[in-house]
């Protein structure tokens, strides 16, 4: 039987955090979480060409997935957003972010299910 992990896995979204968001209510949580997967997917494909106003496309991401409690795309947000800010090329940035909206979506579509 293998070891429970060191710190706890709380996922790519915290429920918790959601939950209080909502007020607990779960057909809102629902409702929230289809639209955050919706606008994540819209503005990461915007942000793949980097154009002029990518700055602000980062950071309503990040905001929209802090306000879930999809903390991971929030970070990956906002280091994109700062490296876009600096100037520096961001591939690196933009690849994380991709891969944490994937993780996002990915248990939001699981929790979504029937």
């Amino acid at each position: 039987m293998p070891s429970p992990p060191l710190a706890p896995d709380e996922g790519p979204i915290d429920l918790q955090h959601l939950a209080r968001m909502t007020l607990g209510d779960a057909a809102l949580e629902r409702e929230v979480l289809g639209m955050f997967a919706s606008q994540a997917t819209a503005l990461v494909a915007k942000l793949a060409a980097l154009p002029a106003e990518a700055v602000a496309l980062a950071h309503t991401l990040k905001g929209s997935a802090r306000a879930v409690g999809a903390f991971r795309v929030a970070e990956c947000a906002e280091a994109l957003e700062v490296a876009i800010r600096q100037g520096k090329n961001s591939p690196n940035s933009l690849i994380e972010l991709k891969a944490a909206v994937a993780d996002a979506r990915a248990a939001i579509n699981a929790m979504l299910q029937p």
